[in-house]
């Protein structure tokens, strides 16, 4: 492997890694905003997630993921009757953001687990190196 490989290979984990990583941040957002409510469907928070795309590098014919938007979920706001709440609108509703707190955090181990994945990966290609340089 050439030392632009080498490069390409760090590249691409590290790739990975941030896509991973904002993934994660999305699942976050989605859980700080879970139970939020609005005066209105429009201004209720819907949950977001990330958008992978793949990417293939023509000269290496390796191939890498990148984010490529944070995309909106189709979740429709939870109408609830409160005529009480500061925000209800004239009829009395607040709108819940539909945040599925349990389908966040499997979205969150799911990305953690792929981050380190990806960590592991790169310790083994850098011992890898290590070892080749060594016995040399």
């Amino acid at each position: 492997m050439s030392m632009s490989g080498q490069t390409s290979l760090f590249n691409i984990v590290q790739r990975g890694m941030s896509a991973q990583m904002i993934r994660m941040n999305a699942a976050a957002s989605n859980i700080a905003n879970s139970g939020s409510v609005a005066g209105s469907e429009e201004q209720a928070y819907r949950p977001v997630r990330a958008v992978f795309q793949q990417e293939l590098d023509q000269a290496s014919g390796m191939s890498s993921v990148r984010v490529s938007e944070v995309r909106q979920a189709d979740a429709m706001p939870i109408r609830r009757h409160d005529p009480g709440h500061p925000l209800a609108d004239e009829n009395g509703d607040v709108w819940e953001a539909p945040v599925d707190e349990t389908e966040e955090m499997v979205e969150i181990m799911e990305s953690a687990r792929q981050y380190q994945n990806l960590v592991e990966a790169m310790q083994t290609a850098k011992q890898l190196m290590l070892e080749t340089i060594r016995s040399k």
